[in-house]
């Protein structure tokens, strides 16, 4: 049984702005904020409008008695909560909509070693493409106007760039290491 007394302790914040328990007077007070718990001592100041459905929510969310307190299906089924509530949240749209086929796999049956050969099979470009500067394939990146790329300048002309970036040496380096199997299981 789902306990719904912290809903309405966040729907009276949402409200008023306020904990539902606190003494207004003396909002500090630990001992006065647990008595009015206790004897289920609140109210909702004048200034704040709240409708007479909503009231009588909160009302049937702040009973002493667990037993007794109304259930989250009776406030799914409550008129302040069927208010203005969009049609595709309703129970029957829910259903309608969550309903599945469980006879269809909903996994893929590859591994992850098939994968990781999909995916260097996508990096490598066709042998009859012909290399074209700025797409990474031409040997020599230069610009219209004779400059170096942008990747000459990060790794300097001492520096080997092998044309693989941080990203895909760590997955290299964590696909080698056999570290992500534990996340398989």
């Amino acid at each position: 049984m789902a306990d719904v007394w912290s809903c309405g302790v966040t729907l009276y914040v949402m409200l008023v702005g306020a904990y539902p328990f606190e003494d207004p007077d003396d909002p500090k007070n630990f001992r006065k904020t647990i008595g009015r718990i206790v004897s289920i001592q609140y109210q909702i100041p004048e200034y704040v409008h709240i409708s007479q459905d909503c009231r009588q929510l909160l009302a049937r969310i702040f009973v002493a008695n667990p037993a007794k307190r109304i259930t989250i299906r009776e406030i799914r089924n409550h008129p302040w909560f069927l208010k203005n509530l969009p049609r595709e949240l309703t129970e029957a749209a829910q259903a309608k909509y969550y309903k599945k086929d469980n006879s269809a796999p909903t996994f893929s049956d590859q591994t992850v070693e098939e994968i990781m050969k999909i995916v260097e099979e996508a990096r490598t470009p066709p042998q009859s493409s012909t290399p074209v500067a700025g797409f990474g394939w031409a040997e020599e990146e230069e610009q219209e106007d004779g400059k170096r790329s942008d990747d000459d300048e990060q790794y300097g002309e001492d520096e080997d760039y092998d044309g693989e970036d941080e990203y895909d040496k760590q997955v290299k380096h964590v696909h080698a290491s056999g570290d992500f199997q534990h996340l398989l299981k």
